[in-house]
């Protein structure tokens, strides 16, 4: 019941905004993170401070995993996580220290991840597990 609910709500979505790619990314990495075994506990999480944006927060397993969603219409400029940088790694850091601070996790039991969509026909996802420390 509860996946179509969020198909519909993802096809209103590319209907009235077919341009905001990020935004249908994310979508989709929401659902490809759900069929595979994650539990999906915050999209777009930002700290009181305002120093980045988290985009999808997963419980996969033991570990708690902050997940920035890259997503281009092609790879004509290289992979979408190429843009992944040491400052964005450094906001998603500042980030997810607020966000282990507030929910009393063990911050040996979270990790980074980095899942890559590519918006072809067919649309290519690609997860990238622990991607930074």
């Amino acid at each position: 019941m509860i996946g179509w609910l969020y198909r519909a709500a993802d096809a209103v979505r590319r209907r009235s905004r077919p341009d905001n790619h990020g935004r249908l990314g994310e979508d989709a990495a929401h659902r490809y993170l759900r069929r595979h075994g994650c539990t999906i506990v915050s999209r777009n999480y930002r700290p009181r401070t305002g120093c980045g944006e988290i985009d999808i927060v997963v419980w996969h397993g033991p570990r708690l995993a902050f997940v920035e969603v890259k997503t281009r219409t092609s790879e004509e400029f290289g992979a979408p996580e190429r843009a992944v940088d040491v400052e964005k790694q450094a906001a998603l850091r500042r980030a997810a220290r607020d966000y282990v601070r507030r929910a009393s996790v063990d911050w040996d039991h979270t990790r980074f991840d980095i899942v890559s969509v590519v918006l072809e026909k067919p649309v290519r996802i690609e997860w990238l597990k622990d991607a930074f420390r």
